[in-house]
């Protein structure tokens, strides 16, 4: 419970960060941001990441996975951006209490039909534009409602499930910078501008 909370506070911090880069430095702020604020910012900061990471893999390089060490089994960098996919499209129709607006597979990698590199950036984007919709729903009001956890057994809270897409994709994104840096690609928000 203890990390749990940390984790809330942590990630509340983050996106506070996110949104207070956003204002202009002498602007003083006017009042505070809203929770759908700072949640959908801190989403937008992982996106702006995210996303051009996905698009500068080459296309010949979507099923590398590292072989040297201990990596047996990993997923390959494909694999890697269509389980995010997939877990947004989960989470945000678990948050919306909808059906998901797309098949995102069985299994945990997304949809196996897709392979190609410009239909996984597709599925990608589209993922976060539904989450956007799902975060955006979430309100000071509901935030804390009690909505079908989307992993199994039990309930979560729109907020819980709000920062799960945020810390999960972060997580998958560490990992994907590996994977970019292994082929000797700086990732996108690495270069100097």
């Amino acid at each position: 419970m203890k990390l749990a909370r940390q984790t809330v506070l942590t990630l509340l911090l983050f996106g506070a960060f996110a949104v207070a880069q956003d204002k202009p430095k002498t602007e003083a702020p006017k009042e505070p941001p809203s929770v759908t604020t700072i949640l959908d910012r801190t989403f937008s900061s992982l996106e702006r990441e995210f996303v051009p990471a996905v698009e500068a893999m080459p296309a010949d390089k979507f099923t590398f996975a590292p072989t040297n060490g201990e990596f047996k089994g990993v997923r390959t960098f494909r694999d890697q951006a269509m389980h995010v996919a997939a877990t947004n499209y989960q989470v945000a129709a678990a948050i919306l209490g909808e059906k998901p607006p797309v098949d995102y597979g069985k299994g945990e990698n997304g949809p196996e039909n897709i392979t190609s590199k410009a239909d996984v950036v597709k599925f990608v984007k589209d993922s976060f534009a539904y989450t956007h919709k799902a975060i955006q729903s979430v309100n000071d009001k509901n935030l804390n409602g009690w909505i079908k956890n989307p992993f199994g057994e039990g309930q979560a809270t729109r907020l819980g499930m709000a920062m799960v897409v945020t810390w999960h994709s972060f997580d998958h994104y560490g990992q994907m910078v590996e994977y970019l840096r292994m082929n000797g690609i700086i990732p996108p928000a690495s270069r100097q501008q």
